[in-house]
C-alpha cells in the first residue's frame, strides 16, 4: 500500500506482528493496483463482458465502493484507474507535463462505476475500465486486522494503517483509545479529540499528496465528475465510523463534494469534520452526528 502500519494491543501474544503483516499482505495481494499479479490487476486485464470470481474481501470492498459511489453521485468512484494513470498517480509513474483535454476525455470514456457490474462474489467490466481501490483499501486493511484480532479473543486494541485508525475496547488503565483529528498544517483551529471505542477515523487532506506544475499545486485527489484534480478549497475531511473502510471511502467522497456535501453527510448520519480554505484563513464544518459525539 506504499505506507506503514502500527498496532497497540492489550495482552498481545508473541508473534502477533507477523500475523498482522500476513493479513495485510493478503489485502495487498487482492487489491493493490501497483502489484501486477494482484487479483485487482488481473481483473483489470480481464476480457470486458466476462464474469470474474472475486475473493470475499475483494467482493466486500467493491460492493461498498459502488454503494458510496452511487450515494455520492459519483464523487467517489472505484473505476478511475485510467484517469489516475493519466495524471501520473498510478503505476506508470509521474509525468512531466499536464494531460491535454483530449486525453482526459479519452480516459473518462473508459472510466467510471457504470462500467463495472457486480453480482455478489463475481464482477465484470463492460468496458476496459480499471479499478483503483486506493481510496478504500487502507480502511479495509484496518478492518481486516481488527476482525482478525477479535477472532483471536483480543478485544482491546488500536490499529493504524497509513494514518487510518480503528480502536476497540479499552486501554489497560480503563481509558478509551483517544485520537486527535489530524490538524491542517498552518491552521490555528482548536484541536479535536475523539474516543475510538468501537470507532474508526479516516482523514483525507489536500496537504498530504500533491504535485506542482507551472507554479501551481495540484491535489492528488481527482474529481471523477471532471477527470481533473480537485480545486474546491477543501483542506481536510475526517470521518468517524464503525467501519474504517467506509470512513476511508466517505472521506474521499466528501472531500470532492466540499461543503455542499454536508447535507448528504447529515442524511447518511455520518460524523464529519471538514476544513475549507477561505482566503488566508479556514472555516470548519461539523455534521450533526459529529457534534453529538463531541457533546
Amino acid at each position: 500500500m506504499g505506507t506503514g502500519w502500527s498496532a497497540r494491543i492489550v495482552a498481545a501474544p508473541e508473534g502477533i506482528a507477523i500475523e498482522i503483516q500476513a493479513e495485510l499482505d493478503r489485502v495487498v495481494a487482492e487489491m493493490s493496483h501497483w502489484a501486477p499479479d494482484s487479483a485487482l490487476s488481473r481483473f483489470n486485464r480481464s476480457e470486458p463482458g466476462r464474469w470474474q470470481p472475486l475473493a470475499p474481501g475483494f467482493a466486500d470492498v467493491l460492493a461498498a465502493a459502488l454503494a458510496v459511489a452511487e450515494k455520492s453521485g459519483g464523487a467517489f468512484d472505484p473505476a478511475m484507474g485510467a484517469l489516475a494513470d493519466l495524471w501520473g498517480f498510478g503505476p506508470p509513474g509521474p509525468r512531466l507535463d499536464l494531460p491535454g483535454d483530449a486525453e482526459i476525455v479519452q480516459a473518462r470514456a473508459i472510466s467510471g462505476r457504470t462500467r463495472i457490474e457486480q453480482d455478489d462474489r463475481r464482477a465484470r467490466r463492460t468496458a476496459p475500465a480499471a479499478l483503483d481501490f486506493s481510496g478504500i483499501a487502507k480502511g479495509h486493511g484496518v478492518d481486516r486486522v481488527a476482525e482478525m484480532l477479535r477472532s483471536m479473543a483480543l478485544p482491546d486494541f488500536l490499529i493504524e494503517v497509513g494514518g487510518e485508525l480503528r480502536g476497540e475496547g479499552i486501554k489497560p488503565d480503563g481509558q478509551p483509545w483517544w485520537a486527535d483529528l489530524e490538524p491542517v498544517p498552518g491552521s490555528r483551529l482548536a484541536p479535536l479529540r475523539a474516543a475510538l471505542h468501537g470507532l474508526s477515523i479516516a482523514t483525507s487532506g489536500d496537504y498530504r499528496r500533491s504535485f506542482a506544475h507551472g507554479g501551481r499545486d495540484y491535489a492528488h485527489t481527482l474529481d471523477p465528475r471532471t477527470g481533473r484534480p480537485l480545486d474546491n478549497g477543501v483542506a481536510s475531511v475526517s470521518i468517524l465510523h464503525p467501519s474504517c473502510m467506509l470512513a476511508d471511502a466517505w472521506a474521499t467522497a466528501l472531500t470532492v463534494l466540499g461543503p455542499e456535501g454536508m447535507a448528504l453527510a447529515e442524511r447518511e448520519g455520518l460524523a464529519v469534520h471538514m476544513v475549507v480554505r477561505e482566503g488566508a484563513g479556514f472555516s470548519e464544518h461539523f455534521s450533526p452526528a459529529l457534534q453529538a459525539m463531541l457533546g
